[in-house]
């Protein structure tokens, strides 16, 4: 059950906007536990996403997403990092919505296929022109990113700069709290 006093915050957006190093760091500044979605469902299976991909298929892969929104997390004083595409399930973003703040994060598609260049843990990537299909996914995407939540941009932006712009607007969504939460 979601604390009223401190609901989490879910960090969404498309891979490579910085949703689970700006999760890491947001979670230190609060002293929030922090999950990244696709550790857990990686450690819950004993396989790595691309293996899940691979020998189970995208729709078992988006039904363990939905399994850890329902049941897999704490409900609240947590920073989730939600997998890029998990927001695209009916239903899930008005979970998250209704557990606690949705911060949509957004970076260029430039920007992104420079953090996820040789990263082997990005399945959608795995094609011959990865900037190419990034463009295409974002194109697909972007209406849901945009409507999910308060929309932050990453690119060209200290982490520590974009970690204070989030604590400012979790404490304007939640009145009451302190300075220092």
């Amino acid at each position: 059950m979601t604390s009223p006093a401190r609901p989490n915050i879910y960090l969404v957006g498309f891979m490579g906007t910085g949703k689970s190093i700006l999760g890491r760091l947001l979670a230190r500044e609060l002293d929030y536990s922090f999950v990244d979605s696709d550790e857990q469902i990686e450690e819950s299976t004993g396989l790595t996403i691309p293996q899940i991909f691979q020998s189970r298929g995208e729709k078992a892969f988006r039904d363990l997403e939905r399994r850890f929104v329902e049941s897999g997390h704490p409900g609240g004083r947590c920073v989730v990092s939600c997998g890029g595409g998990m927001i695209l399930q009916p239903g899930i973003l008005e979970s998250l919505q209704e557990k606690g703040l949705v911060i949509s994060l957004f970076a260029s598609p430039e920007t992104i296929y420079e953090r996820t260049r040789g990263n082997e843990n990005r399945p959608l990537l795995d094609v011959e022109d990865p900037l190419a299909r990034i463009r295409e996914l974002l194109e697909e995407r972007l209406p849901v990113y945009r409507k999910a939540g308060i929309g932050v941009l990453t690119d060209g932006r200290n982490p520590m700069e974009i970690v204070h712009h989030i604590k400012r607007i979790y404490r304007g969504a939640r009145p009451g709290l302190s300075p220092h939460d």
